[in-house]
């Protein structure tokens, strides 16, 4: 099995609140780092009820005071609703605290809805998606070593060559970290529509750089593991109630599972929620290992970033306790 890392979209269910996602949040990066994962990752989502890491930075923070070794970052940062300064400073002081654990994934999308985006955008004005290449280039160029006659200075952040990753999920990122010699995560867990062609492009065009000699993919994958086929089928419930509330336009809090909601769903409706989860596994240990050894050989991914949108915090411990079992070659349904 490859590399296995984790992406925290910091889930508020209902009956809960942001308090008891960061609490939960914490716990499963403990748990994670015990069980071998490579890197914990965080989203920046803006005005969604159901998601609680508006302020990334600030909670990488947090997990990495409350972790020791394993790697943690953004997954990502929404460069376009900030200074590329801002940001320089805030992962520097991130390094600085905690060096060598610390990574920065950047995304030109809002994270939010357009009115959320344009409140978040006041200084940089509608065109700072347009800008994001140019952007990542002056983030990179803060994070390395001070250049004669420099004025702006990220301090801290200069000289400290913090991991930095472009993400995506269509062919504009996947030509971006190319050309900068930029490690590339793709959004399959959520928008999977562009993946084949999004791997191809970036393998074909990347070039070498200070930054990495050879690509490095590492794709989003979600998994629903429980100890049977039936328990998964009912744990992925919730996400797909997610997904079929955002479809509606009605985002909310992450709902309980709920036994045959596919089922009941119209036919618009549950075209676009088995679309978006395609990239999925769903089910008992052996279930979840050969849909994700299928993934692997057909996608070639150097490493996969796991997410378990899962409304009840013990079975989502166990979900990710599955997953790391099998990707230390444990058999499946023993625990890690």
């Amino acid at each position: 099995m490859l590399p296995l890392s984790v992406l925290d979209l910091c889930p508020i269910v209902e009956g809960g609140d942001a308090a008891q996602s960061f609490r939960h949040t914490v716990d499963l990066a403990r748990h994670c780092e015990r069980w071998g994962f490579n890197r914990y990752w965080l989203a920046e989502h803006h005005g969604m009820p159901g998601i609680a890491s508006a302020a990334t930075a600030v909670l990488i923070g947090h997990v990495a005071g409350a972790t020791s070794r394993i790697r943690v970052g953004a997954g990502g940062v929404m460069l376009p609703n900030h200074s590329p300064l801002v940001i320089a400073e805030q992962f520097g002081t991130l390094e600085t605290l905690y060096p060598g654990r610390i990574e920065l994934g950047l995304g030109r999308a809002p994270g939010s809805d357009p009115a959320t985006a344009r409140a978040l955008r006041q200084e940089r004005g509608p065109e700072a998606a347009d800008r994001f290449p140019q952007d990542v280039a002056e983030l990179l160029a803060y994070f390395g070593p001070p250049r004669p006659g420099q004025k702006v200075r990220a301090i801290p952040g200069e000289g400290l060559r913090v991991p930095v990753w472009v993400l995506g999920s269509s062919l504009f990122g996947a030509q971006l970290a190319a050309h900068l010699g930029l490690p590339y995560a793709f959004a399959s867990h959520f928008a999977p529509a562009m993946l084949d062609a999004a791997v191809d492009l970036y393998r074909r065009e990347f070039r070498p750089s200070v930054h990495l000699q050879r690509p490095h993919l590492m794709l989003g994958f979600n998994v629903f593991a429980a100890d049977s086929d039936a328990q998964g089928q009912l744990l992925a419930s919730s996400a797909q109630q997610a997904f079929a509330s955002l479809y509606a336009g009605r985002p909310g809090k992450l709902p309980p599972p709920v036994e045959g909601f596919m089922d009941r769903l119209p036919m618009a409706e549950r075209v676009f929620v088995e679309r978006s989860l395609v990239c999925s596994a769903i089910g008992s240990p052996q279930t979840v290992r050969r849909a994700l050894e299928a993934f692997i050989e057909r996608t070639g991914a150097d490493e996969l970033m796991i997410t378990s949108q899962i409304h009840d915090h013990a079975a989502r411990l166990r979900s990710y306790e599955i997953v790391a079992g099998l990707g230390q070659g444990a058999a499946p349904g023993v625990n890690a």
